[in-house]
């Protein structure tokens, strides 16, 4: 054998040696690859976790369809007195300051009585000149009769005297009234009070002359209280058929009952508006003049309804549905529901929900019955932040645009 022939048989040995190598590797290779890993397998059978999808409820609360509407006055009594003297004359003196007491027959001012005193000596005093001529003409008169029997005097002189002697009881009956006039306008020097009731106002002073008629004191009776209210022409129908309850500002949490007794049939000129007054019933003493009332009418007979926004109503072909969140499995449950009416921007639902369900109201497209979710109350534009203890706010309102397109996002 010569060299050359020798070193080609030994590259050939060499060549079958790595190509032996290569594929004893690759079968191991293969059959390490072929070997189930128990930690794998227990991966891959092993079921995804249901992750639960954030949204944004609403609780059901069923009112009546047409709201409270309130409406601000002012307690008033239902009866005022102007008290006025029924002669002129000067004010001596004033009794009472706004805010006493009176009760009926007392003293509340006095006249200066010396002109009226006058009046009646001179009224007196021809009462007692008609008596006497009274006397005399009667006695003529007989005395006449008596000549006129015997023909010692004439008929013409007869009746003369019969009429003198009625002109005297004519003269005799004008003085007894004219007496009595006198003695009655100097019992009205004195003004007295009609009737139990507080001062409201004062209109005259100590000095001050005044004529017949003339306000001196205003009285305001206790025996019935009002709440006077302006309202605008479109509660008028509210007022005359809806229930009415009165609330103080002075004592918020006391609801007196109320019923209308005068509404006017005119509005006022300047505002436009109808002045209303409600009687208060059943009310005593803590309830005083002037003060702050709210007046609310309460709709009768009307139909409970649940108002909510229209982005929580979805229609898949089977007629309009809410979701509402199962509370033991956190999970959505279809509920077809009755629309009574829609307004602006909510729904009035009258039927098909419970009070305290608590409604999905955004995103209500993309979501499944049987779906497990996580809530969060909605939040109204209108409430107030909630603050920290040093004064600022916590967190605000969230928009209701800013959370429809936060929960259309995927």
């Amino acid at each position: 054998m010569t060299p050359a022939h020798a070193e080609n048989r030994a590259m050939r040995r060499l060549r079958a040696g790595v190509i032996a190598a290569a594929l004893t590797g690759a079968s191991v290779l293969l059959s390490g690859c072929g070997e189930e890993n128990p930690a794998n397998a227990n991966a891959s059978t092993e079921a995804p976790a249901v992750v639960a999808r954030p949204v944004q409820v609403m609780t059901v609360v069923y009112r009546p369809r047409e709201a409270e509407k309130s409406f601000v006055g002012v307690v008033r009594a239902r009866r005022e007195i102007d008290l006025a003297f029924r002669v002129g004359g000067k004010v001596v003196q004033r009794l009472v300051e706004v805010g006493e007491r009176v009760e009926p027959g007392q003293v509340v001012a006095r006249l200066d009585r010396e002109d009226l005193k006058l009046e009646l000596e001179s009224a007196r005093a021809e009462l007692a000149a008609a008596t006497a001529n009274l006397s005399q003409t009667s006695a003529e008169d007989t005395r006449y009769r008596s000549l006129t029997a015997k023909g010692a005097a004439s008929s013409a002189d007869l009746d003369r005297k019969s009429l003198a002697k009625e002109e005297a009881v004519g003269r005799l009956e004008r003085a007894k009234r004219s007496l009595e006039l006198a003695e009655n306008r100097l019992s009205y020097s004195d003004l007295a009070a009609d009737a139990a009731g507080v001062v409201v106002a004062t209109s005259a002073e100590p000095g001050q002359v005044v004529s017949s008629g003339q306000t001196i004191v205003r009285i305001a009776r206790l025996d019935e209280k009002e709440a006077v209210v302006s309202l605008p022409e479109t509660a008028l129908a509210d007022a005359r058929s809806a229930g009415a309850t009165v609330t103080l500002w002075a004592d918020p949490g006391r609801r007196i009952p109320a019923r209308l007794r005068e509404l006017s049939p005119q509005a006022d000129v300047n505002s436009r508006t109808y002045p209303a007054r409600f009687t208060l019933e059943g009310v005593d003493d803590t309830v005083a003049l002037g003060m702050t009332a709210t007046v609310t009418l309460q709709p009768k007979g009307q139909q409970a309804v649940a108002r909510l926004p229209l982005s929580a109503l979805v229609d898949r072909g089977h007629g309009p549905q809410m979701f509402v969140v199962d509370p033991a499995s956190r999970t959505l449950v279809a509920r077809p529901v009755e629309v009574a009416a829609y307004t602006g921007d909510s729904v009035l639902i009258a039927s098909g929900l419970m009070a305290g369900d608590d409604v999905v109201t955004l995103g209500v497209q993309t979501l499944l019955p049987g779906q497990k979710v996580r809530t969060a109350k909605a939040v109204a534009p209108t409430d107030v932040a909630e603050r920290s203890p040093e004064g600022a706010p916590r967190y605000a309102a969230r928009p209701a645009a800013a959370t429809a397109v936060a929960e259309r996002r995927p």
